[in-house]
């Protein structure tokens, strides 16, 4: 079981990691054709109402709901009907987009309007022509969402992982042929064809799909499906409309707003989709088994154990970023299009994101704790309560701070959320006596102050930033080189045995 997990976690790492690199090419691209101003908003802002259909049908709750569902039907030998399911909710997916599509083309200009109230007539015209041409896409990542679920069932992880390069390597493509916004959601209609659904398609039909007809509302089966799904649905929750949120505030600050926020949780996003995106993937399956079979204390410590090592990781990454943002930010996106003060602020906005760093990642298998268990409605009504309670952070911080008040309340959110998450799993399969996060948090954070305390206090000996990018990347290498060591040999000293677990792994590849 332990090496089915190892397995699968390399493989979503290694094409994560390649992903999320073929991604900091991408937003190269964007950067240095689009720069920070009305155009870069305008395409940052027409992803939120293809993503709308996407949360109405409940892309998420492909793989949440459906990869237990179909994998208790193949552990029991039931592989016919573990295909029949796949076609009731295949065929679901494309009723419900045939009624929406036409109803979200029709009312983009006004949903357009909902999201970024800010925007001046100009680009929110703009925002409406591009959404429009995103909105198709969202039909192959749903398809594409029920492909890979019912891949990863049978542990086949290898196309689920990389399909993300091919839609990335698209999106690249026609932002460089044509050169404008407008070339770039070309990319991403195209790409999302080509990669997340013609590549598991072609896998699912070499592993014996058995696509058929079957539609039926009241199918014991699909509503197996539909009852745990339905919360996802429907909840607005942290985790999913975070996005959303700082949009629509950010459209109310000044021209670039929306853009230099959107460029830094993309460059948060590169650690988060690497570590807590590879360790949610390949444990879930895995999870799901355990709580079938009602193994609830070793599903506790699988989760317990692919939490401290996401989140060792991740504040790792977050000592690096923090530091060093607006280098990032430069060594990324160049500053052709993009002056140095407003890398600045992509740098300050990254390491406010980057304080939610540990809390992204780790939601992504704590939430799947939930999952496996069939106890959708719990974390998503939580999301949905935090995000509520919490949402004045996002006004206050949007009046006091501007862009960076916003990076601030993001963070703050989805950590108060993760906390929560955490304390009400522990009770519910962990042991009351039981290891569990605070010990960890008590040793690991102090060693992430002090790998930030060493990065910011370098920092002025290597004298004003040239703004070049071989002046970023030597003080990443550098300023970020020198604080993550700093924040291991602190953890190893206050002993994180997370951390010593992880040198000792390296230590054998060395060695090999």
């Amino acid at each position: 079981m332990t090496r089915k997990i190892a397995v699968a976690g390399a493989i979503w790492t290694v094409a994560l990691l390649a992903s999320r690199l073929m991604g900091l090419v991408r937003d190269a691209a964007l950067g240095s054709i689009l720069g920070v101003g009305a155009d870069a908003d305008a395409y940052a802002a027409a992803f939120r109402v293809p993503d709308l259909v996407t949360y109405i049908v409940s892309g998420g709750a492909l793989s949440i709901v459906f990869i237990p569902m179909f994998t208790g039907f193949l552990a029991r030998g039931e592989e016919a009907r573990a295909w029949r399911a796949f076609s009731l909710v295949a065929n679901f997916i494309l009723a419900l987009t045939a009624v929406l599509m036409p109803l979200m083309w029709w009312f983009t200009p006004e949903l357009v309007a909902w999201f970024v109230p800010g925007f001046d007539t100009e680009r929110t015209a703009l925002v409406v022509h591009l959404s429009r041409i995103l909105l198709p896409a969202q039909v192959f990542h749903l398809l594409s969402g029920l492909l890979s679920a019912a891949l990863l069932a049978q542990d086949k992880h290898a196309i689920p992982a990389i399909a993300p390069l091919v839609f990335n390597g698209a999106i690249i493509a026609g932002g460089v042929l044509i050169g404008s916004a407008e070339g770039f959601a070309w990319g991403v209609l195209v790409g999302a064809f080509l990669g997340p659904f013609l590549l598991p398609l072609a896998a699912a039909l070499r592993g014996g799909l058995r696509w058929s007809l079957a539609f039926s509302l009241t199918d014991p089966d699909f509503r197996r499906y539909l009852i745990p799904a339905l919360p996802i649905m429907l909840a607005f929750g942290i985790v999913g409309v975070d996005d959303w949120v700082w949009t629509w505030f950010a459209s109310e600050l000044p021209e670039g707003s929306v853009a230099t926020l959107q460029y830094a949780k993309r460059l948060a996003m590169v650690p988060i989709g690497v570590f807590g995106m590879a360790a949610g993937m390949a444990a879930y399956p895995t999870l799901s088994r355990l709580c079938a079979e009602g193994n609830t204390a070793e599903a506790w410590q699988t989760i317990l154990r692919a939490t401290k090592l996401t989140l060792i990781l991740a504040f790792g990454s977050q000592v690096v970023l923090t530091v060093t943002g607006a280098d990032v930010g430069t060594a990324v996106f160049g500053t052709g299009r993009i002056s140095s003060e407003d890398q600045l602020l992509i740098g300050a906005c990254l390491g406010a994101f980057s304080l939610g760093l540990g809390a992204w990642s780790a939601q992504m298998v704590l939430s799947r704790g939930f999952y496996a268990r069939s106890r959708t409605w719990l974390p998503t009504g939580l999301g949905f309560l935090v995000l509520v309670v919490l949402l004045p952070l996002y006004w206050l911080g949007a009046h006091l701070w501007g862009a960076l008040g916003l990076a601030l309340a993001s963070s703050a959110t989805i950590t108060v959320y993760v906390l929560f998450l955490a304390a009400i799993l522990k009770r519910e399969i962990g042991t009351p006596t039981g290891p569990g996060f605070g010990d960890f948090l008590l040793r690991v954070l102090p060693a992430v102050g002090m790998g930030i305390v060493v990065g910011l206090a370098l920092r002025p000996s290597l004298g004003p930033p040239e703004w070049t990018r071989m002046d970023a990347l030597f003080r990443v290498a550098v300023v970020g080189g020198v604080s993550g060591a700093a924040f291991v040999s602190a953890a190893w000293v206050l002993g994180v045995g997370e951390v010593r677990e992880i040198g000792a792994v390296v230590l054998r590849r060395l060695k090999r």
